[in-house]
């Protein structure tokens, strides 16, 4: 039977693992815009892909740890091409250019999707050694989410790693920094975007395929994990990673709690929030200051 404290815990674990999975898109959204001062639209749509791709893949092969490493691969490629070809060849006129072609590199994404896959929502079957329940509390918690969970921080883990014990992290935290003066040293800054933006793929590929289980895939997902993503970088602060994490963390227990409580205004409190954090700060809680 479950009691108060039990609800409270699991509508926080919800939170938390949808905060997770917030972070792991917004993360390299981060990375970009802190790289190349662009915000990537078509981050939403990798990250929609991927999980089209890992669902399909974990169907056909029965293998879901073969889709947890084959549609972030394919995501990365997809990635640095974009970048490649596309990103860096209209560098040279401005971001406006940039934000366009993302948003409209988006919208083919979305129509190959609807193209290859349908216009209707696809479920996707939790792996069978990831079923089954965690008891807290007298009730219990499915074991897939605490894999997300687990999943998310491990990520993380090796994100804190890599950028603060790695040659390549500090060469990456240089470059956001000062881009021209790590290019004078010598360090080849166009290929090190091009790697950060790779990752930053992956890392929505891998969101998407871990999601695709609890949210299943439809057309729309990556709209509206663009639209939770863009609250969640605003409120953090542009380019910051921290900030990126923090965020994702509120809004996910913002949008738990509030579907608790107030089910009808629970996608209202992130807007609000954000909108209170824009006025008192208004380059989020830990954006750079012009």
């Amino acid at each position: 039977m479950e009691t108060g404290l039990s609800i409270i815990l699991i509508q926080a674990i919800h939170g938390l693992v949808y905060g997770m999975l917030l972070f792991l898109v917004a993360s390299g959204l981060t990375l970009v815009f802190g790289m190349m001062d662009v915000l990537n639209i078509a981050h939403a749509g990798f990250y929609m892909l991927g999980a089209y791709i890992g669902s399909t893949i974990a169907a056909v092969t029965g293998d879901f740890l073969l889709a947890l490493l084959a549609a972030p691969l394919a995501m990365a490629i997809l990635g640095g091409l974009v970048e490649r070809f596309f990103l860096r060849k209209v560098h040279v006129h401005g971001h406006a250019f940039e934000l366009l072609i993302t948003f409209g590199i988006f919208y083919v994404i979305g129509e190959v999707v609807k193209w290859f896959w349908g216009n209707f929502p696809r479920p996707v079957d939790v792996p069978g050694f990831l079923s089954g329940a965690i008891p807290i509390l007298g009730t219990s918690y499915p074991f897939y989410r605490g894999f997300i969970l687990f999943i998310s921080f491990l990520i993380l883990a090796t994100m804190l790693y890599v950028f603060m014990k790695t040659r390549v992290g500090i060469n990456v935290r240089a470059a956001v920094s000062d881009p021209e003066m790590v290019n004078a040293l010598g360090i080849n800054v166009p290929r090190l975007m091009l790697g950060v933006f790779a990752a930053g793929s992956a890392l929505a590929g891998l969101a998407g395929v871990v999601a695709s289980p609890v949210l299943s895939t439809y057309p729309g997902m990556g709209l509206d994990m663009m639209v939770d993503t863009f609250v969640v970088i605003v409120i953090g602060g542009f380019g910051s990673l921290f900030g990126a994490f923090l965020a994702s963390i509120m809004i996910g227990e913002l949008q738990s709690f509030g579907i608790l409580f107030i089910p009808r205004l629970a996608l209202v409190f992130q807007f609000l929030l954000m909108a209170i954090v824009l006025i008192v700060m208004p380059t989020g809680l830990f954006g750079e200051k012009e």
